[in-house]
């Protein structure tokens, strides 16, 4: 479509005797074109079509009540049983004209693509496999509207400290903020209200004015207004998940960063062609420049080392060198900690980029600490997998002792183990199939099934070969002033047992 003014210029032209082909040539428009345009005296026409088809709008009304708004079969019913033929474009954009159905819902208005004008931020939970094990991954974009460069980073959970500190760190890599960042009413920054009412929380307002731009809220089912966001969400799906495999969490990430920000980049968009990466060239003029130095965001807290000097954080323990009972300040970065004690720096981690727990670190370069953290959990692993190596039904009794929930996990296998210790194995073996039978996990009746197998098939003990020289070695010499053991437990037990007979 010639817009009016262009119209006018080809019109004057003519008027002043340059001809049609010297138009043509000057303004780059067909022939046919400037006759029509000269015809008109360069006016826009306004002559209907003569073929325009006409369809009845209560027919229409009809039609899509009955076909409980599905388009296609409209389309069929009107082709088929009341011989309209009609395209099936030309009958969504009629839906439309007639605000028909769905189509009279309210849309979000369109806003002009305007150079440095907006950002859209958004987050979308995936299912991958990493390392050969599907997991849940948060996948967080930030996306440039005028320019479509992007910015991709993936998380197993994601806060409000996450979403600073990947903001940081994709406006740090372009180096420029567009004045207003589009994202849906997430509480992550969001205080109340909604849309264009939305209050943001002051915590995520004064970190805006660092970079500097200002949180804005799309109204509440009006997702398509961040529409740039939801397609490089589907992007992601489509194209970056599509034969690509990855062995960790760091490992996703660097494909990430690389396809968003050199292969997305450099790649021509739609029909248009555009280039982010140029385009984002052109957009910086009017984008806002980040100053020379922004301070990461950062998270502080507060810590007692234990005797043995760790500190405890996110379920792992740190080495703190040279102190022994004192509090400790912990500043939390994205990637990284910093350990200070009356503002003096301790030390400093890497925080490991799996979700790990359980896990003690020390400073590089320093030997391994002698002793560990005091409250650092003990699993249970050897113990299962010694359980599970004796019989089948062993290792059947551990599937169905454990797959309640209710009974503490590592506290019953070492139970359990203990109990073998102390059994002959086929003693052992036959009173957990026992067990298994009558679906019982409780530990003290083991012991009973135990004894009373051994009374009721006449078990006996094997004897066994005592070295008769033992008393002679000094470490016995040596032991046989110490206390007897005591055996009383065991007493009781039988005696318990004889009454209950």
């Amino acid at each position: 479509m010639i817009d009016q003014e262009k119209r006018k210029a080809i019109y004057l032209l003519h008027e002043e005797g340059m001809g049609i082909r010297q138009i043509c040539r000057q303004l780059k428009v067909s022939r046919n074109t400037v006759r029509s345009i000269i015809e008109h005296k360069g006016g826009m026409p306004d002559t209907p079509r003569k073929d325009k088809l006409q369809v009845d709008e209560q027919l229409l009304r009809h039609l899509y009540a009955e076909c409980n708004g599905w388009v296609q079969r409209v389309h069929e019913r009107l082709t088929e049983e009341e011989g309209i033929r009609v395209g099936y474009s030309t009958l969504t954009r009629m839906i439309r004209e007639g605000e028909i159905g769905h189509s009279a819902e309210k849309r979000c208005g369109q806003v002009p693509d305007r150079p440095g004008a907006e950002m859209q931020h958004d987050t979308s939970p995936y299912r991958i496999k990493i390392g050969g094990k599907e997991v849940r991954v948060v996948g967080s974009l930030l996306y440039f509207r005028y320019s479509k460069i992007k910015y991709l980073k993936f998380y197993r959970s994601f806060n409000r400290f996450k979403m600073k500190c990947f903001l940081h760190e994709a406006l740090t890599f372009w180096g420029y903020a567009a004045q207003v960042c589009i994202i849906d009413n997430t509480n992550l920054a969001r205080l109340r209200g909604s849309g264009k009412n939305a209050v943001m929380v002051p915590e995520m307002e004064q970190f805006a004015r660092h970079y500097p731009f200002a949180f804005e809220c799309h109204e509440i089912g009006h997702s398509n207004r961040k529409a740039g966001n939801e397609r490089g969400f589907f992007t992601v799906m489509t194209n970056f998940f599509s034969g690509r495999s990855f062995e960790s969490l760091e490992d996703l990430n660097a494909s990430a960063f690389d396809w968003a920000t050199r292969r997305m980049a450099h790649r021509a968009v739609g029909k248009s062609g555009l280039i982010p990466a140029r385009a984002f060239e052109d957009e910086k003029p009017f984008l806002k420049k980040l100053p020379c130095f922004v301070p990461a965001p950062y998270l502080v807290h507060k810590r007692q080392t234990d005797q043995y000097g760790y500190v405890s954080f996110e379920g792992n323990f740190y080495f703190v060198p040279g102190s022994s009972l004192v509090e400790v300040t912990i500043v939390q970065y994205s990637n990284k900690l910093t350990l200070y004690h009356k503002r003096k720096l301790l030390a400093e981690y890497d925080l490991p980029a799996e979700e790990v727990k359980n896990e003690r670190f020390w400073p590089q370069g320093q030997s391994k600490p002698q002793h560990q953290p005091k409250h650092r959990n003990h699993p249970t692993t050897h113990e299962e997998q010694k359980l599970r190596a004796v019989s089948a039904e062993i290792s059947a009794y551990v599937d169905f002792a454990l797959k309640g929930g209710g009974k503490p996990k590592h506290h019953f296998l070492r139970q359990l183990y203990s109990l073998q210790q102390k059994m002959a194995a086929p003693l052992f073996v036959k009173t957990i199939k026992r067990a298994l039978a009558y679906r019982i996990t409780d530990l003290a009746t083991l012991e009973r099934i135990a004894v009373l197998l051994m009374r009721g098939e006449n078990h006996e003990v094997q004897l066994v070969e005592i070295d008769t020289s033992l008393k002679n070695r000094p470490s016995y010499l040596e032991g046989r002033f110490t206390d007897e053991v005591d055996f009383s437990e065991y007493e009781k037990m039988l005696d318990n047992e004889d009454a209950d007979e």
